[in-house]
């Protein structure tokens, strides 16, 4: 499978399974909702006190494995993953791309200030990969 016909599927489904490197080696899996924004770089939104946050900031490589609703079909992208820094105040970038984020999955939140304040209370951070290998089957 190329990579723009995995992009292309990734941002039709957008749940899917991180993948990411445990420092014993072992693979870290969770459940999350994935952006491709038009730049074709996916956006996970994830908090920085968990194991994917610290796992990526010492191996910045990650997979989302990415279904059809029927689970016949999937995609498997693989890339270099950098993290946003830590949300930390209202108007900052990575509160900025988190709405951004949010618009693009959800549409309009109904209290943006109240969004804003708890993405910097749950010190969010933004993970973007950008695919450099792609694997799958599309039934």
């Amino acid at each position: 499978m190329d990579i723009e016909t995995a992009v292309t599927f990734a941002r039709e489904h957008r749940r899917s399974v991180l993948a990411t490197i445990r420092k014993d080696t072992r693979p870290q899996l969770s459940n999350v909702t994935h952006w491709v924004a038009e730049d074709g770089i996916i956006r996970i939104s994830i908090t920085a006190d968990r194991a994917k946050y610290h796992n990526l900031r010492r191996e910045p490589w990650a997979a989302l494995h990415v279904t059809s609703e029927d689970f016949w079909s999937y995609a498997v992208l693989e890339g270099k993953a950098e993290l946003s820094p830590v949300a930390a105040d209202v108007d900052d970038a990575t509160v900025a791309e988190l709405v951004a984020y949010y618009r693009a999955l959800s549409g309009e939140h109904p209290d943006w200030d109240d969004y804003r304040r708890a993405m910097v209370a749950d010190r969010r951070v933004v993970v973007r990969i950008t695919t450099t290998r792609a694997y799958g089957m599309l039934g």
